[in-house]
């Protein structure tokens, strides 16, 4: 870690000691002790931010609590992970996780009816509302990460023995859904392009009907899938599972937060999306959205009753499980939420820079995208066999040689080791950071005598 980077943390840590000083004080009052205290902690800030002014000092906390390292590749890298890319914080997030990390933080002003997404201060109940109308639909609640939107809408439609119709490159997330349902899934297979279309999808319904008899109760698709992050026919797949009278799930995983997600133009029942993964906020987080007409069964209320007490919770959400994100988690995602609401316009600009770096990768001989191209996701699977690889086979790091060659030069978040199949995902990226990527891969490609044709990144 460089040490303004280093110093940097060491004053919000500092800050944050005095700020514990604040908290265990009478109200409004100070001891000469307290005073004291505050007193040091401010002189160490203004010593700390001298030596972030001046590029100077020694590194002084190393780690959080003895045991926990400080991460900073965000600051001291460019990370080109696939799945860390948009799951970025704004600082607005940052901050809110200063103001917001205590544990029911968002409970000091809950009143009647007592549930998360009436509550006005801070802008809960709003900020519902918006989500809804971020992705066009009429009903919204925060969930723990999508795999909780998938489990909410499984456990309301799917009995046992249901088949619920899956692409067969969803995430393990749809499976587990499916299976805690006590469901079966039966997966859509892919085209030559590894895409779903919706002709197959009408023939894996098909094929259902006539093996039990029965029509499958959920269509559940992925818009772009994690493993190449190929875009696949929702819309029309959406169409084809309304003729069959089968509500349809949009996986807006890798969309909802990126790029602009209409969900009546798609003829989505159900939207789910990833907080941590795509909309800039901190883990676990996500969205679930549906129409007027499914939100009544989607968002029930409990009707149980104690049998001793007789007490009744009828204004609690059962898939909720009553309330879902609480504290920081949900302050990091509404404070991203403008933020992410205007970068959604920008997706044709991530996508020329994600084909950019692609063509980069191509412009060495033997590497190819596995991925369909031109690349319309910033994620991507590439195949480097034919050129990285063969480095690999005969240096005495192996496929490591990669990882330390890009980690020398500031990159990092690619499959360490992996000199073979791999992803990474250049969303957020600037234009100068992407060329520096570029650049990079193409001068370890030269350094070990592989050819680059440079005419191929000539135009941006």
């Amino acid at each position: 870690m460089d040490i303004r980077t280093q110093k940097t943390f060491e004053a919000l840590f500092a800050l944050e000691d005095i700020r514990e000083t604040l908290r265990q004080r009478l109200p409004n009052t100070t001891s000469p002790e307290e005073e004291n205290t505050i007193k040091e902690n401010v002189n160490r800030v203004r010593k700390i931010l001298d030596d972030i002014e001046n590029n100077t000092g020694t590194p002084e906390i190393r780690k959080i609590a003895d045991n926990i390292d400080i991460r900073s590749r965000e600051e001291t890298h460019i990370n080109i992970q696939p799945i860390q890319a948009a799951g970025r914080l704004t600082p607005e997030a940052r901050k809110a996780l200063i103001a917001y990390g205590d544990g029911y933080s968002t409970c000091d002003a809950c009143r009647k009816p007592f549930r998360l997404d009436k509550i006005s201060s801070p802008p809960i109940a709003p900020f519902h509302e918006q989500l809804a109308s971020f992705v066009n639909m009429d009903v919204a609640r925060v969930v723990p990460g999508a795999r909780r939107g998938f489990q909410a809408v499984t456990s309301s439609l799917v009995n046992k023995g249901d088949s619920v119709i899956v692409s067969a490159l969803a995430h393990y997330t749809e499976f587990l859904a499916v299976e805690g349902a006590g469901g079966i899934v039966r997966e859509v297979p892919l085209n030559e392009h590894n895409i779903v279309t919706a002709d197959a999808t009408a023939e894996k319904i098909e094929a259902v009907k006539q093996e039990t008899g029965k029509l499958p109760v959920l269509v559940m698709i992925d818009h772009f899938d994690y493993q190449y992050a190929n875009e696949h026919d929702v819309k029309g797949i959406a169409k084809v599972a309304h003729q069959y009278d089968i509500p349809f799930l949009y996986n807006g995983a890798y969309t909802v937060g990126v790029r602009p997600v209409d969900g009546k133009d798609i003829g989505a029942d159900f939207i789910v999306g990833s907080g941590h993964k795509s909309m800039a906020s901190p883990a676990p987080s996500g969205v679930l959205a549906t129409t007027e007409e499914w939100a009544p069964k989607i968002f029930r209320t409990t009707q149980m009753t104690g049998d001793l007490t007789k007490r009744k919770f009828g204004v609690k959400e059962v898939e909720m499980l009553g309330c879902t994100l609480m504290g920081s988690t949900l302050l990091g995602m509404m404070a991203s939420f403008p933020t992410v609401k205007e970068r959604v316009n920008n997706w044709e600009d991530e996508l020329k820079k994600s084909n950019y770096l692609i063509d980069g990768l191509l412009a060495i001989e033997g590497s190819k995208v596995v991925s369909e191209y031109p690349r319309k996701h910033t994620l991507s699977k590439v195949d480097t066999i034919k050129s990285f690889d063969l480095i690999a086979q005969e240096h005495k790091r192996r496929g490591f040689f990669l990882s330390d060659e890009l980690s020398s030069k500031g990159i990092v978040g690619e499959f360490a080791g992996a000199t073979r199949v791999w992803k990474l995902n250049t969303y957020g990226l600037s234009w100068e950071k992407v060329r520096y990527v570029v650049d990079t891969f193409q001068e370890i490609a030269e350094k070990y005598n592989l050819q680059v044709n440079k005419e191929k990144n000539s135009n941006d």
